[in-house]
C-alpha cells in the first residue's frame, strides 16, 4: 500500500504534537523529514523506541527538535511499516512537517485509513475497529471501559465461539451430505441440539444488552418538566456545572427547549430543558409548552420538578401524570433549602404508575446527590462493563440475524428435517456472523464504519 501521513492530535495548540505515517516503504521516505543525532537512518533504529533528532521541512530546513520512534510491519497497529513523529504541538511546525512528507511521496489520510488498514492485514475485526472510535467519542467512564475491552477483543471472542461452534455443524453436514456413500459417523441430532441451543443462547444474552450498549453510546433522552418557577432550569445548571440555562424568580422564563449533555451518577444524560408546562394565552408561552410536551413524548427518562418548599398543587398532580406517561420518571423534590425542605409531602397516587425514585435536591445550591445516586441505580450501565455489551445498530442486527437463524436450524432438525435444510440457516448464521466480525462485510459496509473516524486515526 502508499504511504499515508496525518496528524493525530488535531490542529489546536498543544504541549505535543504528534504526526503519523503508514504504508510500505514509510521508512525510508521518513528519512527526508527527520535527522537522528546518531546518524542513523530510521530503518536501522531500534523498533518502538524513541530517538531524539531533528525535524526538517521541505527544504531540509530545521524546524524542530523532537523524537521519532518506528513500528515495522507486521508488528504494529496498521500490520505495515508505521512511524510517529513526536514534536512541539504548534500547528504551523506540525503543517509543516506534514507537508515534508507529502513532497517525500506521502499522501493525506482519510478518515479512519489506520485503522481501516489494521482491518485489512487482519490486525482488527470489525468489532474491535469499532471498539477504537466508541473509545474516541466515550463520554462516562463505563463507556471507556466497555470499549477498551472491546478493543482487546472481548465481543470478537464471544462471536468466534459461536462461529466455531456452527462451523464444525455444518462441516459435519456437509461431510454427509455430500459423500454419502462414505463411511462417515453418524451425526447424533441431540448433540447437533444442544450445540445450537449454546450457540442461541449465547447471542440471545449478547442481544440483551442492546439496552445497555444504546445508554453508554447515545445517553438517555431526559425531559426536565415542571411547573414554571419549580427549579427546572437550576437543575439543569446543577447538573451541567455551569449557567446553561438562564434562572430568574420571574415563572416563564424558559420558553423554549434548552438541552445539554451531562454525566449524571456515571451516565450520560440528554437533558431537555422544558417550558413550565401550564394554561397560558401567551402564543409564544403556548408554543413552548407544547414543545414540552413533544419532548416529554419522545424522552426515554422524565425528570418531574415540584417546588419541594411548599405543598403540592392539582398543577403538580398534571406535571405528575404527564411524567408517568415516560417508560421511566423520577420525582424531583426541589427547593429543599427552604423551609426546612418540610413543605412536600408525596403520596403516591395508585392510578399512576410509581416512579422509579422519590428524591429531594437543592437545585439552588448545586446538591443534586440523590438524583445522582437514583440515576445511577435506574441504569445500571455505570458498572463495570466486561465488554460484551452491543453498542450500534449494525452490532444488534447481525447478532439477532445470526440468533434468528440459528433457531430456525434448531426447529429444522428437531422437527427431523434433512440435513441440507439444517444447513441453510446454518450457513446463514454463519454469513450474518461474518458480516458482524468484518469476515464477509461488504465493502460498502466497511467504508461507512470508518467514515466515522477522524483523520489520523
Amino acid at each position: 500500500m502508499d504511504v499515508i501521513a496525518a496528524i493525530a492530535t488535531g490542529t489546536a495548540p498543544t504541549a505535543i504534537g504528534i504526526v503519523r505515517v503508514s504504508g510500505d516503504g514509510c521508512l525510508s521516505l521518513c528519512d527526508a523529514v527527520f535527522r537522528a543525532n546518531s546518524g542513523r537512518p530510521l530503518a536501522g533504529l531500534t523498533p518502538r523506541t524513541m530517538v531524539l533528532g531533528d525535524m526538517l521541512d521541505a527544504q531540509g530546513r530545521v524546524i524542530d527538535h523532537g523524537l521519532a520512534v518506528t513500528f515495522p510491519g507486521p508488528h504494529s497497529y496498521t500490520g505495515e511499516d508505521s512511524a510517529e513523529f513526536h514534536c512541539h504541538g504548534s500547528p504551523v511546525v506540525l503543517r509543516e512537517l506534514l507537508s515534508a512528507l507529502f513532497a517525500a511521496g506521502a499522501r493525506q489520510a482519510g478518515p479512519g485509513e489506520f485503522t481501516k488498514r489494521a482491518f485489512l492485514n487482519g490486525r482488527l475485526d470489525l468489532t474491535e475497529a469499532e471498539a477504537v472510535v466508541d473509545l474516541i467519542d466515550a463520554e462516562t467512564s463505563a463507556a471507556a471501559r466497555n470499549a477498551a475491552a472491546q478493543l482487546s477483543g472481548s465481543l470478537r471472542r464471544d462471536f468466534q465461539a459461536v462461529t466455531d461452534a456452527l462451523l464444525d455443524i455444518a462441516t459435519r453436514f456437509y461431510a454427509v451430505v455430500d459423500y454419502p456413500d462414505e463411511d462417515i459417523p453418524d451425526i447424533h441430532p441431540e448433540e447437533v441440539s444442544a450445540s445450537l441451543t449454546a450457540a442461541h443462547d449465547t447471542l440471545a444474552r449478547l442481544l440483551a444488552t442492546c439496552r445497555r450498549g444504546d445508554v453508554l453510546r447515545r445517553g438517555v433522552a431526559t425531559a426536565i418538566v415542571g411547573r414554571p418557577n419549580a427549579g427546572k432550569s437550576s437543575l439543569l445548571n446543577a447538573l451541567a456545572g455551569y449557567e446553561r440555562a438562564i434562572v430568574t424568580d420571574i415563572p416563564g422564563t424558559t420558553r423554549d427547549t434548552v438541552e445539554e449533555s451531562v454525566v449524571c451518577g456515571g451516565v450520560r444524560l440528554r437533558l431537555i430543558d422544558t417550558a413550565g408546562i401550564h394554561e397560558t394565552e401567551d402564543a409564544v408561552e403556548k408554543l413552548g409548552v407544547e414543545r414540552s410536551r413533544q419532548a416529554l413524548a419522545s424522552a426515554d427518562l422524565a425528570l418531574a420538578v415540584v417546588d419541594g418548599s411548599a405543598p403540592l398543587t392539582e398543577a403538580d398532580g398534571e406535571i405528575l401524570r404527564l411524567a408517568a406517561q415516560c417508560p421511566r420518571w423520577i420525582l424531583v423534590l426541589n427547593k429543599q433549602d427552604l423551609n426546612g425542605g418540610r413543605g412536600a409531602i408525596y403520596r403516591p397516587d395508585p392510578a399512576l404508575p410509581k416512579p422509579a425514585a422519590a428524591v429531594e435536591v437543592s437545585a439552588l445550591r448545586g446538591d443534586v446527590f440523590s438524583l445522582e445516586r437514583a440515576v445511577e441505580k435506574l441504569f445500571p450501565a455505570g458498572s463495570a462493563p466486561d465488554g460484551s455489551i452491543l453498542t450500534n445498530v449494525r452490532q444488534q442486527e447481525a447478532a439477532r440475524r445470526a440468533a434468528e437463524a440459528v433457531e430456525r436450524a434448531r426447529e429444522a432438525l428437531d422437527a427431523g428435517f434433512t440435513p441440507d435444510a439444517v444447513l441453510t440457516d446454518v450457513e446463514e448464521a454463519l454469513d450474518a456472523l461474518g458480516a458482524l466480525t468484518g469476515r464477509t462485510a461488504k465493502e460498502e459496509i466497511v467504508s461507512g464504519i470508518f467514515s466515522r473516524f477522524c483523520v489520523g486515526k
